[in-house]
């Protein structure tokens, strides 16, 4: 008799893999276009989808939920060391507009 699987830790892992790719290019692009100041906004996101985490009975969409924000919280790290990176010359930096 073939016995049913649980996928649960396998949609879990499929789902982290994602979020945290998806954070990689948005802390690249966030810090590029508005700096280290957006700070703030992971910090709020990282808060509401802790905030989701708890109050979720789902096992699968609570675990996302901390996922994400630990995510961003990370995301908030990675926005200071991006600056550094585009300091040391490996990232490009945003070029301010000449004036008329």
């Amino acid at each position: 008799m073939i016995e049913p699987h649980n996928f649960t830790g396998i949609i879990i892992g499929i789902a982290t893999f994602f979020i945290i790719g998806l954070f990689h290019p948005i802390v690249i692009k966030g810090e590029y276009h508005f700096g280290v100041r957006i700070w703030w906004c992971f910090l709020i996101f990282g808060i509401i989808s802790l905030i989701a985490a708890l109050l979720i009975e789902n096992v699968i969409f609570s675990s996302i939920c901390g996922v994400t924000a630990f995510s961003s919280f990370w995301g908030i790290k990675e926005l200071f060391e991006q600056r550094r990176r585009v300091a040391k010359g490996w990232f490009p930096k945003k070029e301010k507009k000449k004036s008329k």
